[in-house]
């Protein structure tokens, strides 16, 4: 199996990048079983258009998605209704953000393209949310593509 990841750091929003040899379904089924690769503490469903669910990670991060849109093997957005993250002064920095997962292929691949939209290098929470996001991806998700079982937090 040839899988590889890669992280785009640029004055922009947070992206990083996975390439597998998994199926864009399998990619697709992955990102939307947020409990399996995200957090255990999960209120509400993720998996349709215009389902909201909420995770807390204790009370350092809070925050409300709604999913916005969902194309089958190609494309999931969040948008981020509610956030309270407590270890920043803008503890709403989240709010009005979108989370989107970009599934492509990529010679015979599948990439997964994963950006935070708003979360870009001169925000408070950059340092630590990109942080965060790169492991969740980079590791848990990646995991839960690759060998079925991702390392949420629970």
């Amino acid at each position: 199996m040839n899988t590889k990841t890669t992280t785009l750091m640029t004055p922009s929003d947070f992206t990083t990048i996975l390439l597998t040899d998994q199926s864009p379904d399998i990619v697709f089924d992955a990102i939307n079983n947020v409990r399996g690769w995200w957090t255990e503490n999960l209120e509400g469903n993720s998996q349709h258009l215009n389902d909201v669910f909420e995770v807390r990670f204790g009370d350092v991060h809070y925050s409300r998605q709604q999913v916005v849109e969902i194309v089958p093997a190609q494309k999931v957005v969040w948008l981020i209704t509610d956030s309270r993250l407590n270890f920043i002064s803008d503890k709403s920095e989240w709010t009005g953000t979108q989370v989107v997962f970009d599934i492509t292929d990529k010679g015979g691949q599948t990439q997964l393209r994963f950006t935070h939209e708003g979360l870009k290098p001169e925000i408070e929470c950059y340092g630590a949310c990109s942080n965060a996001w790169g492991g969740y991806i980079r590791n848990s998700l990646f995991n839960l593509i690759t060998k079925g079982e991702g390392q949420p937090a629970n």
